[in-house]
């Protein structure tokens, strides 16, 4: 049986981060809206969806936070536990830059030109 969840690998620009919980991607594309008029559905709209790679790194004593949070025209990978890598290119940081000092988290958002699973 295949793994399908678990162990990831965060990189940006060739190095790696660390991988804290959950993260969620979108390879980007179209999104259809339907566009509904009073005596039927008249067709849809589309919206261009910009790729993104999300969630969240744990602090360590080597990491420039401010740095890290300036990155941008980067190439950003996400190795999944089911064999797919997530590849983000010409992608920007985007969160907020808020880090918790509990567990010492930063959440991560890139927003890039395109993206693919390879």
């Amino acid at each position: 049986m295949a793994a399908i969840g678990g162990v990831i690998f965060f990189k940006v620009d060739g190095k790696q981060y660390k991988a804290k919980g959950t993260f969620t991607y979108n390879l980007g594309g179209h999104k259809r809206e339907m566009i509904a008029g009073a005596d039927s559905v008249h067709g849809y709209k589309t919206e261009i969806k910009v790729p993104f790679i999300e969630g969240a790194i744990t602090d360590a004593p080597d990491l420039d936070v401010k740095a890290f949070q300036s990155l941008v025209d980067s190439d950003v990978i996400l190795e999944l536990a089911n064999g797919k890598t997530v590849v983000l290119n010409e992608a920007c940081y985007t969160s907020d830059g808020d880090v918790t000092t509990e567990e010492g988290e930063i959440p991560v958002r890139f927003e890039g030109k395109n993206a693919k699973e390879v």
